[in-house]
């Protein structure tokens, strides 16, 4: 069977996942004449680099096809942008888009949602808990790059929280207190719940349906590691926030070794 959206998933000895769901910028090669953007034009809401910083020593599950192909991170009715107001307002599909392509889309977005709830599962008949870092990055220059961020209103790091379980804050506590005592490009690190985002479907999902067993945090970079009207990297930065996740693994294992395991 044709799948249209392609992933990697990389497994070790750990109960935890990074994911970087919306890292990839491929469109399958059948459905490039039904797009109507531009590569460019489409790297400006993809969040490029991400699996570098999710590049952990832990498992990870990294989506090579874009979003504009399949959004994992929606519902399965607004993960193809069909209408503008799906996609920022952009034209993204044309309407000779055949509907056998779609239906093949939404039986990729079907099985891969399928793919990570069994992994899940996996992890947790294993460990007996788990942890996500559902790792995102977004723009503070909507109207140029030449535009000051506003600082106020765009965190350098924006903790998705939205639809985690109560039962997991003291954990987000201790790892949001961690990090404010870190530094990011040598500055102390603004980091805020829920600002910009609160969380897509995917964290929606599975903090749901194994809420008693652990949670996703929703991880939104703000796009200072790149320029992101070019998306030219700044390689050294991309390290810095690769090495803050990194380090604050620890914080889930002091924090389970605690509080006891599953």
């Amino acid at each position: 069977m044709l799948h249209f959206t392609q992933f990697h998933i990389q497994q070790v000895s750990s109960p935890y996942w990074a994911f970087a769901i919306h890292d990839g910028q491929d469109i399958h090669p059948a459905l490039l004449p039904y797009q109507l953007l531009k590569e460019q034009e489409r790297l400006r809401e993809e969040d490029p680099f991400t699996a570098k910083i999710a590049d952990l020593p832990i498992n990870q599950f990294i989506v090579k096809s874009s979003r504009f192909q399949l959004d994992i991170n929606r519902k399965l009715e607004d993960a193809i942008y069909l209408k503008p107001a799906q996609a920022w307002g952009l034209e993204v599909w044309k309407d000779t888009t055949p509907a056998n392509y779609i239906a093949k889309l939404q039986d990729d977005h079907q099985n891969i949602l399928q793919t990570i709830v069994d992994l899940v599962q996996e992890t947790i008949h294993q460990f007996g808990y788990f942890v996500i870092y559902d790792i995102h990055s977004y723009n503070a220059k909507r109207h140029s790059s030449a535009e000051v961020v506003n600082e106020l209103e765009n965190p350098q790091i924006n903790l998705g929280t939205g639809p985690v379980h109560s039962k997991w804050r003291p954990l987000i506590t201790l790892w949001m207190d961690y990090l404010k005592t870190q530094t990011l490009y040598g500055e102390v690190i603004d980091i805020r719940e829920n600002v910009k985002f609160r969380g897509g479907y995917l964290s929606q999902m599975i903090n749901e349906r194994f809420a008693e067993f652990g949670c996703v945090l929703s991880i939104e970079f703000r796009k200072d590691f790149m320029d992101e009207w070019t998306a030219v990297p700044n390689h050294l930065r991309i390290q810095s926030c690769k090495e803050l996740l990194s380090n604050s693994l620890e914080v889930l294992n002091n924090y389970f070794d605690d509080h006891g395991k599953k």
